[in-house]
C-alpha cells in the first residue's frame, strides 16, 4: 500500500529546560488506515499530535523532524501556507468539542466557514457532511447553537468540520473519552467509515487500550515522549514485548471476568526531571537491569513482529504474560440492613419529568453500580440522593431514618455520613486552597479539631489514598488527574462517611491510574464502606460492583447481581449496552486473533 503519511524524527522540546517532550518519532500509515497511539497522562501522545500539524504549545518548539503527507512536509511550510494546509491536507478532532465549536454561532455558520465557498455554494456540501456522520441536515438542525446538542452529537459536528475541506490526514485527540458506551461505537465506526470511504488516514490518540483495539489498524505505545512499540493492532495488543506495553494491558479492567487491576508502579517522567540516560521506562521496570539504566534501547524488530525499544525483549518474551488475579473474596453485604433505600424517586427540571419511580436500596459494605446511557438519568439521581436536586418526590432512607429531599434541611451527621465525589475532582476541590486546607474544612465543621490533630488527620487520609506528605502544601492545579482524583476521595474519606457516591470518577483517568483508583476503592468496600458507583464503563462496574441498576430514560429497566447482569442480561436495552462494550482480545500469544476486526 502506497504509503500516504511519513513521519520522520519528529522532536519537540521544552525551552525552558531544554528537555525534550518528544523524542525522535518515525512512523508511516497508508491511506485509509488508522494508527492507535497509546501510552499514560504525559507520555507526549497529545504533544505528539499537535506536532503533526506543525503546532507546539506555548514554551515547546518542534527542533527537529519531517512530517510528510501527499509528498508536501508540512514543517517546512511557510505559516500562511501552514495554515491553509490545517483542514485542507491534515485536521485536528480535540477531546472536548466545546474547543472546537463556537457557542455564539449557528451550526450552518461554523460548517460553512471553512469551506472558502460562498454560503449558498456551500451549503449542500454541509448537508452532506451532516448525512455522513448520521446527523439530521433540515434548516431546523443547522439554526441550532452546540449547547443544544448532546455530546455525541458535538463530537460529530465537530468531526464533520474536520473532513470539510477534504483532508488526506485527520488526528483525532482522545474523541470519545467521556462519552457512553453506545455513543462511543456509533462515533468509533463512523471513523472507520470515513477513512475507508474518503482514503484517508487517521491517527486515533487514546488512553483507552480497548478502544484503540477496535478502532486501530496499527497501535504506537508511547512512554516518556518515545516510540517503545509498534506494530499491527494483533501484534502489541497480544504479542506486545515490551514491559510497558504488558504493564499496561494488566491494568485495563474486562468486560467479560472480574479480576485485580494491576496499577503500573512509580510515576511517568515529566519535563522538570533531568535529562535521561538509559531506558526511560527503566526506573518501573521489574526487568531492568544495569545496563537497562545507562544505555539507551533502539526501536529495532524483534521476534513477537513489533517494533520495540527493549534491550530484554527475548527475556520478556519468555515470561508469560501474567494472568489476572480474581479479587479477594470480601465479606459479603449485610442483608436485611440497608445503608441508604429510595422509594418511588420522581425528579424533574422545570416541570419536565426525569426520573420515573425509580426505587433501590444499598446495603451495608455493597457496591451498586448505576448504569446507563448518557441522558439516562444516573446524574440526576445521585444529585437526589445527595439533596443537590429540587425537584424530587419520593422516600428516602438512610441509616434507618427517613431524610429530607434538600441537603439544607438534613441533619448535619446526615450530610457527613453520605459523600459525593464529582467526576470533575474541581467539584469539589477549591483552586484557590491547597490540599491541606481543603481537607482540614470538613474536618473543622464536623469535629471541630484544631490544627494539629486536624493535620494528623489529613496526613492519615493523604496516606490512606498513596498521597505523599510533600504534596498536602499544593493546589489542585500543580497536581496530576489522577492525583486531583485521589484528593477529592481522601476529602470525602475524612468525613468518616457510611456511603460514598461516586459520580463517574474513572472516565477520565488513565489505565494505570484507573487502576489504581479502583483498587483503592476496592479496599475500601473491603474496610465495610458503601459505594454507590455511577459511570458508564462496564468493565469497571464487572471489576468492582455487587450489584447493578440499569437506567434508561429515567426508569429502572433492570438491575439484580452484577455477575448475571452483566453475562445474561433480560432486558434489550441491557444487552445492547452490553454488546457495544469493548474490551481487549486475551488470548496466550499463540492462538489466534478472534477480536472484533475492522470493517
Amino acid at each position: 500500500m502506497a504509503q500516504e503519511v511519513e513521519v520522520s524524527g519528529v522532536t519537540v522540546t521544552a525551552d525552558a529546560t531544554g528537555n525534550d517532550i518528544v523524542q525522535d518519532v518515525s512512523f508511516t500509515l497508508g491511506r485509509g488506515e488508522v494508527m492507535g497511539v497509546v501510552g499514560e497522562s504525559g507520555s507526549g501522545k497529545s504533544t505528539l499530535a499537535l506536532a503533526l500539524l506543525g503546532f507546539s504549545r506555548k514554551g515547546t518548539t518542534i527542533t527537529s523532524g519531517r512530517v510528510v503527507i501527499d509528498g508536501v512536509d508540512l514543517l517546512t511550510l511557510p505559516e500562511g501556507q501552514l495554515r491553509r494546509a490545517r483542514g485542507s491536507t491534515v485536521a485536528h478532532v480535540a477531546q472536548d468539542p466545546a474547543t472546537a465549536l463556537n457557542p455564539s454561532l449557528t451550526l450552518a455558520t461554523q460548517l460553512t466557514e471553512g469551506l472558502r465557498t460562498p454560503k449558498r455554494e456551500a451549503l449542500p456540501r454541509v448537508r452532506q457532511l451532516l448525512d455522513t456522520v448520521g446527523l439530521p441536515s433540515d434548516d431546523a438542525f443547522l439554526k441550532r447553537r452546540p449547547r443544544q446538542l448532546s455530546g455525541g452529537q458535538q463530537q460529530r459536528v465537530a468531526i464533520a468540520m474536520a473532513i470539510a475541506a477534504g483532508p488526506r490526514l485527520i488526528v483525532l485527540d482522545e474523541p470519545t473519552t467521556g462519552l457512553d458506551v453506545s455513543t462511543q461505537a456509533r462515533v468509533l465506526k463512523l471513523v472507520r467509515e470515513l477513512c475507508r470511504d474518503h482514503d484517508m488516514a487517521a491517527i486515533y490518540v487514546s488512553h483507552d487500550l480497548a478502544v484503540v483495539a477496535d478502532v486501530a489498524d496499527q497501535v504506537t505505545v508511547m512512554y516518556g515522549g518515545e516510540i517503545v512499540e509498534s506494530g499491527t493492532d494483533r501484534d502489541v495488543l497480544i504479542h506486545g514485548a515490551h514491559p510497558y506495553t504488558r504493564a499496561l494491558l494488566a491494568a485495563v479492567p474486562s468486560a467479560t471476568h472480574r479480576h485485580r487491576l494491576v496499577p503500573i508502579p512509580g510515576r511517568a517522567p515529566s519535563i522538570a526531571d533531568e535529562a535521561r540516560t538509559g531506558c526511560v521506562f527503566a526506573p518501573r521496570c521489574d526487568h531492568a537491569v544495569a545496563e537497562c539504566r545507562t544505555t539507551r534501547p533502539k526501536l529495532v524488530s524483534g521476534p513477537s513482529g513489533t517494533l520495540t525499544r527493549c534491550l530484554r525483549t527475548d527475556e520478556v518474551l519468555r515470561e508469560p504474560r501474567a494472568m489476572p488475579r480474581e479479587p479477594e473474596t470480601r465479606m459479603a453485604p449485610e442483608e436485611g440492613r440497608d445503608v441508604l433505600s429510595a422509594s418511588a424517586l420522581n425528579a424533574a427540571y422545570s416541570g419536565r419529568q426525569i426520573l420515573f419511580d425509580v426505587s433501590f436500596n444499598v446495603a451495608r459494605g455493597e457496591c451498586l453500580a448505576l448504569v446507563g446511557e448518557s441522558g439516562s438519568g444516573k446524574t440526576t439521581l445521585s444529585r437526589c440522593l445527595v439533596g443537590l436536586h429540587e425537584e424530587q418526590k419520593g422516600a428516602l432512607t438512610f441509616q434507618d431514618r427517613q431524610i429530607p429531599a434538600k441537603a439544607s434541611e438534613r441533619h448535619k451527621e446526615t450530610r457527613r455520613e453520605l459523600q459525593y465525589i464529582f467526576q470533575n475532582p474541581y467539584g469539589s476541590l477549591n483552586p484557590h486552597r491547597s490540599v491541606e486546607s481543603s481537607l482540614l474544612v470538613p474536618l473543622r465543621h464536623y469535629f471541630g479539631l484544631g490544627a494539629a490533630e486536624g493535620r494528623k488527620r489529613v496526613l492519615e487520609a493523604l496516606d490512606r489514598v498513596e498521597i505523599p506528605a510533600r504534596l498536602a502544601a499544593r493546589r489542585p492545579a500543580e497536581l496530576s488527574g489522577g492525583q486531583r482524583q485521589r484528593v477529592a476521595i481522601a476529602r470525602a474519606l475524612v468525613c468518616e462517611p457510611k456511603l460514598l457516591i461516586c459520580d463517574e470518577v474513572t472516565s477520565a483517568l488513565d489505565v494505570s491510574v484507573q487502576a489504581s483508583v479502583v483498587e483503592l476503592l476496592r479496599s475500601l468496600l473491603a474496610d465495610g464502606l458503601s459505594m454507590i458507583f455511577v459511570t458508564h464503563n462496564l468493565a469497571v462496574v464487572r471489576s468492582l460492583a455487587d450489584r447493578v441498576v440499569v437506567l434508561n430514560q429515567g426508569r429502572v429497566v433492570e438491575s439484580g447481581e452484577a455477575g448475571p447482569v452483566l453475562t445474561a442480561p433480560a432486558h434489550p436495552y441491557t444487552r445492547d449496552l452490553i454488546a457495544a462494550t469493548l474490551d481487549i482480545p486475551e488470548q496466550p500469544p499463540s492462538a489466534p486473533f478472534s477480536g472484533r476486526r475492522k470493517t
